[in-house]
């Protein structure tokens, strides 16, 4: 059997018998949100949550490997062979007073809860039992006419939690579904209110914007709303900031960025942050000369990238990377007069397939000539079906074999020494011995 195909019955298989055993116990228990939808739409759901009228206490008693995560709020986390589930009583909520949470909570009936729901497409249920929708909301219509609609009122949904106006974008542009009137003008009035949600809910969602899907759509909507002004201002400002046509037909650097977003396929986070954010730095670079140019902007972008994702709260090895791949994405310009050895260090970083991505995205979106990228995939090709034979001639413990003492200059030899064994120079431990006698002494 296909293990991803496999991996989905098996998800699927887990929460048929969560249902199966609180029905059993005289429960209701249904499929609940996301999942629904996907099934709806014949899309694989990646996880399975459940709705019940059983109390928290209940589903404990029902399934002993389970976490009560937030008994105020209903929601057990069931652990089993087949997967992980999140099973929640079904509730209806009181004003939301901090922007995220319900300051009071009801266990209540299915139809109150679909009512607390975001919107209509992830307020669905399905009774595993039966594989009866129950659609209080018009849910299955909207999926059908491919819209996205808050649950009842726009202005108190989207106030009860901020984050949903992000949410809006990112479920329009994955499923290529419309934003329904009312919504889109409550998204619009109501956009500064992402400000009052924290930033690492705010990264959580745009990292799933960027690499669910279709991020291009979702990056419009948020300018059309106003909303990218609000969490990435630095993007924004790059509307109207010129390039020279001859290298960039496209437009204007914020127009380029955009048509970048298209290019991702099932990308990295930290990929896709650096396609995000490697012309960020352009704005404050643009000078007028012969041309329009920007010197250095791959530099200063890295500086201004590393402001705005430690202002997201990434962790410290995404930033790292990503400014990595934004410092160097024009390097690759320089690669027919690069020696072979500064070649060969740049295809031995792990990040170098990802370097290669983002160069070869930007260059699709603006003057379109690839054969440069081509010609270095195929190096870089050789260089892997060679690496064997790149192990290190020396290393730090000959080095003292020889005589020398630990130091800061054991890194320039051994440097050295790779240099020239990255040219061919040398092949052998013993040429690679001769060399560092023949250049200094031991001390």
């Amino acid at each position: 059997m296909n293990p991803q195909k496999d991996k989905y019955q098996l998800l699927e298989k887990g929460a048929r018998k969560i249902c199966s055993l609180l029905h059993k116990k005289g429960y209701i228990a249904y499929f609940a949100g996301g999942c629904v939808r996907d099934l709806i739409m014949k899309r694989k759901p990646i996880d399975y949550d459940i709705a019940t009228n059983a109390m928290p206490e209940e589903v404990h008693r029902c399934f002993p490997h389970s976490i009560t995560l937030w008994k105020h709020f209903g929601v057990v986390r069931v652990l089993l062979h087949e997967g992980e589930y999140e099973v929640t009583t079904f509730r209806s909520d009181g004003p939301y007073l901090d922007g995220r949470h319900p300051s009071s909570v009801v266990f209540t009936s299915p139809k109150e809860d679909a009512q607390r729901r975001d919107f209509t497409i992830n307020a669905l249920f399905l009774n595993p039992e039966t594989n009866q929708i129950i659609d209080y909301v018009g849910g299955q219509e909207d999926i059908q006419q491919g819209v996205i609609r808050t649950v009842g009122d726009p202005y108190h949904r989207f106030s009860e939690d901020y984050l949903r106006l992000l949410r809006s974008a990112r479920f329009s542009a994955r499923f290529n579904f419309k934003i329904e009137e009312n919504t889109l003008k409550a998204m619009k009035e109501l956009h500064a209110g992402i400000q009052k949600v924290s930033a690492e809910r705010i990264r959580d969602e745009l990292v799933k914007i960027l690499i669910e899907g279709n991020p291009y759509s979702a990056f419009k909507i948020l300018d059309h709303t106003h909303l990218l002004s609000e969490i990435l201002p630095e993007i924004s400002t790059l509307k109207g900031i010129e390039q020279d046509t001859e290298y960039h037909p496209e437009g204007d650097v914020f127009t380029h960025t955009l048509l970048t977003l298209k290019q991702l396929k099932n990308p990295s986070p930290v990929l896709a942050m650096a396609v995000l954010l490697h012309d960020i730095g352009k704005k404050q670079t643009i000078t007028f000369t012969d041309r329009i140019r920007f010197p250095k902007h791959e530099a200063i972008g890295a500086q201004i990238a590393k402001q705005v994702m430690g202002r997201l709260k990434f962790s410290r090895s995404e930033i790292e990377d990503t400014l990595w791949l934004i410092k160097n994405h024009m390097t690759l310009l320089q690669y027919n007069q690069m020696r072979e050895s500064t070649r060969k260090r740049l295809f031995k970083n792990p990040l170098f397939p990802l370097l290669l991505e983002l160069v070869h995205i930007d260059i699709q979106t603006s003057h379109g000539n690839i054969s440069s990228i081509q010609q270095i995939k195929k190096d870089y090709e050789t260089f892997l079906t060679d690496l064997p034979k790149d192990q290190p001639l020396l290393r730090g413990q000959d080095l003292i074999a020889l005589g020398f003492s630990p130091g800061p200059l054991f890194r320039t030899i051994l440097n050295e020494v790779e240099n020239a064994q990255l040219e061919g120079i040398l092949k052998t431990q013993e040429e690679a011995i001769q060399f560092v006698l023949r250049h200094w002494q031991p001390s």
